[in-house]
């Protein structure tokens, strides 16, 4: 069992709304609610963003591919991963935003704009 399932399995991760209570509280804990501002939670999520693209950047498709293969570096991109997840989840909290509904209401909006009868293999693709 690696380092990432062995904290997993002594605090179980529960639902969204539980991490965002847990990630709220140690921010409270350590008086960080100031500085978790829109902009600055927005700022912290794009440069964890980043730290995860660092990993892949001069990577083969084919050797990003295998990443989690090396175990160092599966655990940096889980690393990264979670920083990612946490600034989105307390962003979220912040600005009010469902995590959940939001991606739901989004991906509802995609089944409309993009038919599976009228979908071709796209040269570019985004999310927008």
């Amino acid at each position: 069992m690696n380092e990432a399932s062995e904290t997993a399995h002594e605090n179980p991760p529960g639902d969204l709304a539980s991490l965002q209570r847990r990630l709220a509280a140690f921010a409270a804990a350590r008086d960080w609610q100031p500085y978790h501002t829109p902009k600055n939670l927005a700022a912290a999520l794009s440069v964890e963003a980043s730290e995860l693209l660092e990993i892949f950047q001069w990577l083969t498709p084919e050797e990003s591919a295998r990443v989690m293969e090396d175990q160092g570096t599966a655990h940096r991109v889980t690393d990264e991963v979670a920083d990612v997840m946490a600034y989105l989840l307390q962003f979220c909290e912040v600005m009010g935003i469902d995590a959940l509904a939001a991606l739901s209401a989004k991906i509802d909006r995609n089944e409309h704009r993009f038919p599976v009868s009228q979908s071709e293999r796209p040269r570019r693709h985004s999310p927008e």
